[in-house]
């Protein structure tokens, strides 16, 4: 019996050297790098634009849809637990749009700075917050990234403003943080989104006449998803090239479905900002599947056969998939060992947030300023009173 055992386990150890030997052989003959050629970028007061033909690595193809899937992933989730009522109040979700925020990251450093609207969720992500962190956040749980006093669109961490709920509010923001970055001359520079609903606002071009003035370096981003709220562009504004919209400043309309689109704009943009240029705007041309929020349901504006007809020619995962497996950048059992691992994060993430315990009453006024002494905060009625702890 025991001369058995011994050859059983034998043969599978042989077995799994084969294994090894062969999945080593065969990633050994996987594409390290790729040439792709890209849509031609739209220019408003620039002479030349970003390159065509880009280069993109197997490990760099392999990040941007892993990062892609998990927004995508945890994006539905949010859904699913909203319906649940596990989420509740405001809930903007980015499916569909993942392209924008993950080519953006691609472009830039951690150390340069983001600010955008209440649709925060891939961007708290993409800037350095874990899934857990932001699941919990959505569910007002203490764990979150913002200890569950935030929500759905107040999530902050490093370099990363938010989560903004007054639309537009954050585009003046995102300019005094281009202007700190120029007044203490880090070369660093501010990402500033919003999107076409809130283009049409007194401060965004206030904003821009400014930037202007002080060459700050700041990317101002519209990210196009052709409605505000319920409202087509077309119905919205007498002009839809929002790339044009900051008149003496250069910008670029980018194709926003496309992740390597969208990084080799943000790279050409980044290095206009970083030499001293001033400001420059980029509109991405992307589309939501969701409703402007969870209480939209989307389809009432719009048909159900226009957000097929996107999902099935113009999706962000999809394109990417096809070209790394078009160009034996990986296996299809590879993504999908992707995808399986991304599906157990957000279901972990997911009991996390469900089961963590909320943040007390005694929370509620910490973190009010940063690095104050204790103060008293009055609470519900003249007889209660909270402490302030930064």
């Amino acid at each position: 019996m025991l001369v058995k055992i011994c050859n059983v386990l034998r043969a599978g150890a042989q077995r799994n050297g084969a294994a090894a030997l062969m999945s080593a052989r065969t990633y050994a003959d996987f594409t390290n790098q790729a040439t792709f050629e890209i849509k031609k970028c739209d220019l408003h007061n620039l002479d030349v634009g970003p390159g065509t033909e880009v280069v993109m690595t197997r490990d760099e193809g392999l990040q941007y849809y892993r990062i892609m899937q998990t927004i995508r992933r945890m994006e539905l989730k949010a859904d699913q637990l909203y319906k649940q009522k596990i989420i509740r109040g405001f809930c903007h979700l980015y499916d569909g749009q993942e392209a924008c925020a993950v080519g953006i990251e691609a472009a830039i450093n951690l150390s340069d700075h983001l600010i955008t609207a209440y649709r925060a969720h891939a961007y708290t992500y993409t800037r350095g917050g874990t899934v857990r962190e932001i699941m919990a956040e959505l569910t007002g749980r203490k764990g979150g990234i913002a200890k569950g006093k935030g929500g759905s669109m107040h999530m902050y961490c490093k370099n990363f403003y938010g989560g903004n709920g007054i639309v537009g509010a954050q585009v003046p923001l995102g300019a005094g943080v281009a202007l700190a970055c120029k007044y203490k001359d880090t070369d660093e520079l501010c990402v500033c989104l919003y999107g076409d609903g809130a283009a049409n606002q007194g401060q965004i071009f206030e904003t821009y006449n400014m930037a202007a003035l002080w060459k700050l370096p700041a990317i101002f981003v519209c990210e196009n998803n052709r409605y505000g709220m319920g409202t087509s562009v077309e119905r919205a504004a007498a002009s839809t090239d929002y790339y044009k919209r900051g008149d003496f400043i250069p910008g670029l309309r980018v194709d926003g479905m496309d992740v390597l689109c969208v990084r080799e704009a943000t790279k050409f943009a980044a290095d206009y900002c970083r030499s001293g240029k001033g400001p420059i705007l980029m509109e991405l041309m992307t589309y939501r599947y969701h409703g402007h929020s969870m209480s939209d349901p989307g389809v009432s504006y719009r048909t159900r056969e226009e957000i097929q007809e996107v999902r099935g020619k113009s999706d962000p995962i999809s394109l990417l998939k096809d070209r790394i497996l078009s160009n034996n950048m990986a296996s299809v059992e590879e993504l999908k060992e992707i995808d399986v691992e991304v599906r157990k994060e957000i279901e972990d993430a997911a009991q996390f947030a469900t089961n963590d315990p909320e943040p007390q009453l005694e929370e509620l006024c910490t973190h009010l300023f940063y690095n104050d002494p204790p103060l008293e905060v009055r609470g519900v009625n003249p007889w209660s009173k909270l402490k302030s702890v930064s």
